[in-house]
Order: structure tokens, then C-alpha cells, then sequence
């Protein structure tokens, strides 16, 4: 089983990068997806938690009104659309799952995929 976040690169400021989560191996349906970033010097911070009981969602303060994540109807991929993308977006952004019922608690988080690169000039 492997999980996998792609679709980073390098953007400017103002510009729009969709990111995808894909599973292989299991599907994500009954999984809260979570989104996480870590910034060169940074420690590791959610972005988004995706639950998998009804995909409501919590965003950090930071892209609130600009991230949004959702789910593929095809069960094994999970979105983050980034707008108006702003220099300190730039990290390496992951995905994870947990199966815990409390979507909102970062650390329930368990199993992680590799990170894409997200580079934003300003």
C-alpha cells in the first residue's frame, strides 16, 4: 500500500496549483485525509483535515478562504486546490490518513505519503 501527493512545482504569487493525494493499494472513502506542510526550518503544520464521514473539512487560519480539499469520485484520490498562492506557502506539502473518528485533531494522523514540493516567487 503506498500513498503519494504530486502536482507541487513552482508557481508565482497569485497563481493557482492544484495538489493530488492518490492511493494505491486501498482506497481513501473511509479515511480523513489530511494535508500537511513543512517549510525549510520549519516544523511540520496541517493545512487541512478532510473527514471521512461527510468530507467536512478544517483549514488552518493561514489558507482559510484559499485551500480547499475534496475527494475524487474514484475513491483513491484526494484534492487540495491552492488560489492565490503566496510565497510563505512554499513547503514540501504531504498527505495522510488516519481512521480515528475526530477529524480535527492533527495528531491522529498516521501513515504518510511522499511530499510534493511547492515552491511560490513572489
Amino acid at each position: 500500500v503506498q500513498l503519494q501527493a504530486s502536482g507541487g512545482g513552482l508557481v508565482q504569487a497569485g497563481e493557482s496549483l492544484r495538489l493530488s493525494c492518490t492511493a494505491s493499494g486501498f482506497t481513501l472513502d473511509y479515511y480523513n485525509i489530511g494535508w500537511f506542510r513543512q517549510a525549510p526550518g520549519k516544523e511540520r503544520e496541517g493545512v487541512s483535515s478532510l473527514s471521512s464521514h461527510d468530507d467536512s473539512a478544517i483549514y488552518a487560519e493561514s489558507v482559510k478562504g484559499r485551500f480547499t480539499s475534496s475527494r475524487d469520485n474514484n475513491k483513491i484520490t484526494v484534492y487540495l486546490q491552492m488560489n492565490n498562492l503566496k510565497p510563505e506557502d512554499t513547503a514540501i506539502y504531504y498527505c495522510a490518513t488516519s481512521r480515528e473518528q475526530d477529524y480535527t485533531n492533527w495528531s491522529h494522523y498516521d501513515y504518510w505519503g511522499q511530499g510534493t514540493l511547492v515552491t511560490v516567487s513572489s
